[in-house]
């Protein structure tokens, strides 16, 4: 069985060229029972934090199981702020710390099994972090060290040219093996 289906090239301009509205024969192809005439563009606007919105003319497919079973143990990645410097630094600035620790942590251990799980494509938009705060200098140096001699690979990101230690991020763990070492510590808020 062979059908029809409508073919048109376009330039980037926009303008149709002179193969506008010519039809092609395709034999063989098994369309959805939806029209595939009415339906609209497949593409859609996607937000790095947010799902992308259920689309009523998206195809169905046969998978509909959860990406990530409930009981299983999510990947995370804490991120350890100074709540000194949120009380006195412009927030923009506290948060680039933030960043900066966690880009760090992540570039840095990218071939990670555990990072390279949670940076895949189907876990991009779905990514954990666990942001916390430490009262100040101190804290966070004794937090680095406690991680360092429990083998917990982190960023501690030290500002520069100042020399201030601002934040520090672990590269991406099961939430099992790492929590331990932050439930004393609050969310920072």
């Amino acid at each position: 069985m062979a059908c029809t289906v409508p073919f048109r090239l376009s330039s980037l301009s926009g303008s149709n060229l002179a193969f506008a509205g010519t039809r092609i024969r395709v034999p063989h192809i098994h369309l959805p029972t939806a029209s595939v005439a009415n339906r609209t563009s497949g593409l859609s606007s996607n937000s790095m934090s947010q799902p992308a919105a259920a689309d009523p003319n998206a195809l169905e497919t046969t998978n509909d199981a959860p990406l990530q079973p409930e009981n299983t143990d999510a990947v995370v990645q804490y991120v350890v702020l100074r709540r000194d410097l949120i009380d006195t630094w412009p927030l923009g600035s506290v948060v680039t710390q933030g960043c900066h620790a966690s880009v760090s942590a992540v570039w840095s251990n990218k071939d990670d099994p555990f990072t390279v799980d949670y940076c895949s494509p189907d876990k991009i938009d779905s990514m954990h972090k666990v942001t916390l705060e430490v009262k100040g200098e101190s804290q966070i140096k004794n937090l680095s060290e406690k991680l360092t001699s429990g083998g917990i690979i982190h960023k501690l990101w030290i500002e520069q040219p100042e020399n201030i230690p601002t934040c520090l991020a672990t590269k991406p763990y099961p939430k099992s093996m790492v929590s331990s070492y932050f439930k004393k510590l609050k969310l920072c808020k």
